[in-house]
């Protein structure tokens, strides 16, 4: 009985901590490409470097700016890993593929994990976690003073 309490939220309590790592990227390099944050090329250098057009450039870095919030926020979850699975589709195929699957060197390597995360939080929603506190979630995944969850998931 006490297996049915503990797996939810262990598994909510990982799935947020995945939420956290991948958004963190997503808001940093959307970021440097939507505003030229933290040395990164800004939208209009980002589409030259790839003769794309400018307009491609804000949508990249709008779609993991964006997509990063929805992620770590819970808020438009879906939609959020919808638009960096499309962004890392794109990663892969247009820039990284040729140069192989090494991410030392320019390979596929992370922007396939990163996808493959987008993927999984599309097929298994943000998790169901109670209202509280992050010691509130955190307790309830590793302690054994459970309360039941009573949020339903989205």
């Amino acid at each position: 009985m006490e297996k049915s309490n503990t797996l939810p939220a262990k598994i909510s309590t990982a799935l947020l901590l995945l939420r956290i790592a991948s958004a963190m990227a997503f808001l940093y390099h959307g970021s440097a490409i939507l505003f030229g944050s933290f040395g990164g090329p800004g939208p209009q250098q980002l589409a030259a470097s790839h003769h794309w057009p400018v307009v491609m450039g804000y949508l990249i870095g709008l779609a993991q700016l964006a997509g990063g919030l929805a992620v770590v926020s819970g808020v438009l979850f879906r939609l959020g890993a919808a638009c960096i699975a499309v962004v890392m589709l794109g990663a892969i195929f247009l820039v990284h593929l040729p140069d192989g699957f090494d991410i030392g060197k320019g390979g596929a390597e992370y922007a396939l994990t990163q996808l493959l995360l987008a993927v999984a939080f599309l097929l298994t929603g943000p998790g169901v976690l109670p209202s509280g506190t992050a010691t509130e979630i955190l307790s309830l995944a590793f302690n054994s003073d459970h309360r039941r969850i009573t949020r339903t998931p989205h």
